[in-house]
Order: structure tokens, then C-alpha cells, then sequence
């Protein structure tokens, strides 16, 4: 399969003295080539599936993501847009009226709000609108949140934006499983679906097996992942910051904390009943992400379980979020503004003091 063969035909890695390691990156695979693989096995099954965007084409992607599809599938089905969100939003939402499976691509979700008005009530609304009569199979994908030095207008996080909007489908992919999966459940779903990526996350490698490499592997939109099992707290978190949260699971494993990782991976509809579980076992709970704290995807959790599971909590629940700024350009800045892994310790550290 293409995603497999890939794989196999990336070089051996070299051992800091130069030699070859006696195995092959079979075993990994980057959220890049994920969703490229994804993508490419999805508008091979269906040919209802094409793709559009700024660039996607012979320029194969502002970030690669489309990588030789316009060489392989044409003009037809890999598209390239002039710089005009709300015209091809528009035309992908038609599209999806008609029967075909849009992917659109937006070069980053800070430019969806040129065509905000097509995702929330074009796609997110028809199918109750129409009495459940026209399906709106479209999938909206780009990268999502703060990058690197792209300052205010750039930095945006927009999970809680659209995850507030009935009618929509909103994933958040962590590793390269997750972009894997959810792009298939995406694709294959009859409503819209909007899948937030982070640009930072594109490049990194991640463990896969066979089952992920499967053709027909989804990760069902709506279940979140228990990325560690543990006793002490339970933080829920999505995206990048599933990686931060990893890294403070182990410094405080060194203190004695016993750190459970929840990967969302769905904002909407969230996975409810692992959230439950997850705090009756640990009777606490911290939210993490690097949107803003107001009306944010942890104030949605944490009231959730606040009126779900109160008795369990032997603590207030926590947010751990962005700063509530414009994001500043200065990297030192910036860095302030999104939370680090010494953040997650020192809350995590706090509130089970005493436990």
C-alpha cells in the first residue's frame, strides 16, 4: 500500500558514528506523509474526492501536505484557487450539495474568517435547514493555531471557534495516527467536518503499526485516547499540546504523580463518557491548550464535568491556556504566551499537594 511503501523506501538511520542502523523507518512515519497517504488512498477509493486550495497543485502545498497528487490525479480533482477563501469555500461547499466529497484547503485557519460565513452556515447548517434532505460532505483542513514568529493575526487558535457551532464536525490530530484516521473519517463522513492540524506538528515523526497503515483505518470522529494511564490527575488536552503533556507526565512521575493524558482528538462532539471516567478514577482535573481561556475548549470540559461528576472532584478543576493577548511577534514573547511543560508541572505539582 502507498503509505507502507513509502516508508520502505526512506534510507536507513545513521548512528552518531555513521553506521547503519539494521532496521528501516517501517515503523514511523511524519504527520506529513500521514496526511498525504491518507489523502492520496482517499481519492483513489472514491472519485467523488478532490481536493482545492491556494497552491495545492504544481506547487504541491504551502506545507507539502498535497505532495505529487496534482502530478498523479490531474487538474480535475487537485485544484488550484486564486486567493479568494470565501469564492472556494463557497464552490467546495457547492460542490458537496452535488455529491462530490470536497477537501479545501485553507493555507492556514486565520484565513478561514475570510469565509467564515460558508463553513458556520453555508456547510454547518444546511443539512438541518433542509430537513435532513442534502448531505454536506466537505472537509475544511489547514494548519491551526500559534506557529512560529507569525504574530497576532497568524497565532489563532480556532477549536472553540467552530467547535461552538452546531452543524459542524471539528477534529484536532496529535500524531501521525490521528492524522491518519480522522482525514479518512473525515472524508468518508455526509457533514462537515473541519480538521484542525498544527504546522509545527507536519515534520515530526511518530510511531504507526500495520493497522494504521491499513487502507481502511479510521479513527472514529467523537472517541477521544487515553495517551497515559494514571491514578493522581487527569489533564484533557488536544494537538500539540498532547506532546507537552506527555513531557509533564514524566517530570512528574519524578515527584511521584501519577499524570493520565486524555488526547481529545474530536473538540466536537467531544468524547463525554472518557472524560467521566477518566476523573471519577483520579478525582481531579486540569484542561490544557494554547487557545485563549474565555469561552474556551477547557471551560466547555470544565463545566461539563462540574455539573456531570462534581461529587468525584476532590479539587477546583484548572485551565492551563494561552495568554489571554493578541499574540506579540518577539519569540520570547511569544513563548510566554503559550503554555510550556515547567507550566503543566508546577499546576499539575499544586493542586495535588496533599493527595
Amino acid at each position: 500500500m502507498l503509505a507502507r511503501q513509502v516508508l520502505r523506501a526512506m534510507p536507513r538511520r545513521s548512528s552518531p558514528g555513521g553506521s547503519s542502523v539494521n532496521r528501516l523507518f517501517s515503523t514511523e512515519m511524519t504527520v506529513r506523509e500521514a496526511l498525504n497517504s491518507a489523502l492520496e488512498e482517499e481519492m483513489k477509493r472514491d472519485d467523488n474526492v478532490f481536493l482545492m486550495g491556494e497552491e495545492v497543485a504544481q506547487y504541491d502545498g504551502a506545507y507539502k501536505i498535497t505532495k505529487g497528487l496534482w502530478a498523479k490525479f490531474g487538474g480535475d480533482r487537485v485544484i488550484d484557487t486564486p486567493i479568494t477563501e470565501m469564492g472556494f469555500a463557497g464552490i467546495a461547499v457547492g460542490a458537496a450539495f452535488q455529491g462530490l466529497r470536497p477537501v479545501c484547503e485553507f493555507m492556514t485557519w486565520n484565513f478561514s474568517m475570510q469565509a467564515i460565513d460558508q463553513v458556520v452556515n453555508s456547510a454547518g447548517k444546511t443539512y438541518y435547514m433542509s430537513g435532513g434532505s442534502i448531505d454536506v460532505p466537505v472537509v475544511f483542513r489547514g494548519p491551526n493555531g500559534p506557529a512560529a514568529a507569525v504574530a497576532a493575526q497568524h497565532s489563532q487558535c480556532f477549536a472553540a471557534w467552530y467547535g461552538s457551532v452546531p452543524g459542524l464536525k471539528v477534529v484536532c490530530p496529535y500524531d501521525s495516527e490521528d492524522a491518519r484516521g480522522l482525514m479518512k473519517a473525515a472524508i468518508r463522513d455526509n457533514n462537515p467536518v473541519c480538521i484542525l492540524e498544527n504546522e509545527l506538528l507536519y515534520g515530526v515523526s511518530f510511531a504507526v503499526d500495520d493497522a494504521v497503515l491499513d487502507p481502511d483505518f479510521t479513527v472514529p470522529i467523537g472517541k477521544a485516547k487515553v495517551m497515559r494511564e494514571g491514578t493522581d490527575m487527569t489533564v484533557v488536552t488536544f494537538s500539540k499540546m498532547v506532546g507537552f503533556a506527555m513531557e509533564a507526565a514524566e517530570e512528574l512521575a519524578k515527584q511521584g504523580i501519577s499524570l493520565e493524558v486524555v488526547n481529545l482528538r474530536t473538540i466536537r462532539p467531544y468524547d463525554r463518557d472518557t472524560i467521566i471516567n477518566s476523573v471519577m478514577k483520579t478525582n481531579r482535573l486540569v484542561t490544557l491548550e494554547e487557545g485563549w481561556p474565555q469561552s474556551g475548549v477547557g471551560a466547555e470540559i470544565i463545566s461539563f464535568v462540574s455539573e456531570t461528576a462534581f461529587d468525584y472532584l476532590d479539587a477546583a478543576p484548572e485551565r492551563i491556556t494561552g495568554a489571554d493577548i493578541p499574540m506579540p511577534y518577539a519569540q520570547g514573547l511569544e513563548n510566554m504566551c503559550i503554555p510550556q511543560v515547567p507550566d503543566i508541572v508546577r499546576v499539575v505539582s499544586r493542586m495535588c499537594q496533599g493527595k
